[in-house]
């Protein structure tokens, strides 16, 4: 599926941030609307006409009273209450990373609205593009030159938080980076990273070192460097299993040397990989 980057103007790059997280339900003006009506081009079989003409069950998605009720009711819980291994923050502050972070608690909380993974799909909105754009953000401000110095600087860190815990992860779980460090340095302390978006040239780390500080987050149960974000890592092989590994890689990989003192996602090619999953839901 292909996602328009025209819906978002990002004029900065993804990082993850301490943010205050609701717990009295959402702000409805915080929630993003489906994009989609129910009950478009029927086939006579239940089936209506969704995003890009994927077909999605008639009664998708459902009205955004209803919707919001279940969201609100996850978001108190701090998980979906349907499917309780799925984290539900919604954090309210206007950040790339916050408006990432909801989202994805949205299409959750759709994904498993009747159940567990008994709901509406991602095509029964637009949202998946939208997340997209959100992940992707914009070349420019992807990774100033000061990045690169901060995440030399803040190396040691990694250590001291690793020690803390950590719990064995089954390596084929781990996605990999995809991109090699160092690629095309411009001189300024900058590479070449996926879609050729400058990064610095430290990232994405060693496999070895990143695998140790994704234990050390699993093992805590959230991040360590960011214990506002959670570090759910599940095992099974179902696609909402790869999305949450996939988002909790992400997060790790953003705040491994401190809150929002990382790699860019540009680091790796997770960003693509992830919105194809989620679009397959």
């Amino acid at each position: 599926m292909k996602f328009s980057t025209a819906l978002f103007t990002l004029g900065m790059s993804i990082v993850v941030s301490c943010a205050p997280v609701s717990r009295r339900g959402v702000e409805p003006s915080l929630v993003i609307d489906f994009g989609i009506i129910a009950g478009q081009n029927p086939d006579g079989s239940g089936s209506c006409t969704g995003l890009n003409g994927v077909l999605i069950p008639c009664q998708c998605p459902p009205s955004l009273d209803v919707y919001i009720q279940s969201l609100s009711a996850n978001v108190r819980a701090g998980h979906d209450v349907n499917n309780p291994s799925v984290a539900a923050p919604f954090p309210t502050d206007s950040s790339i990373a916050s408006q990432i972070t909801r989202l994805q608690t949205q299409i959750s909380s759709l994904q498993n609205l009747n159940g567990s993974g008994v709901g509406c799909p991602a095509a029964a909105t637009t949202w998946s593009g939208l997340l997209a754009s959100l992940l992707v953000g914009t070349p420019e401000a992807s990774a100033p030159t000061v990045e690169a110095t901060s995440v030399a600087a803040a190396t040691t860190a990694v250590g001291a938080a690793t020690t803390a815990a950590s719990t064995s992860i089954d390596p084929s779980l781990i996605v990999d980076f995809g991109v090699i460090a160092g690629q095309n340095p411009n001189g300024g302390g900058s590479c070449s990273g996926t879609n050729n978006v400058l990064i610095p040239c430290t990232c994405p780390p060693s496999l070895a070192s990143y695998t140790a500080s994704l234990e050390a987050n699993v093992a805590a149960g959230h991040d360590l460097n960011n214990p506002s974000v959670p570090a759910p890592f599940p095992t099974d092989s179902s696609r909402a299993s790869q999305i949450t590994r996939l988002q909790t890689q992400l997060s790790t990989l953003q705040n491994l040397n401190g809150t929002g003192v990382g790699c860019p996602a540009a680091s790796t090619i997770w960003s693509a990989q992830l919105a194809s999953l989620i679009a397959e839901q």
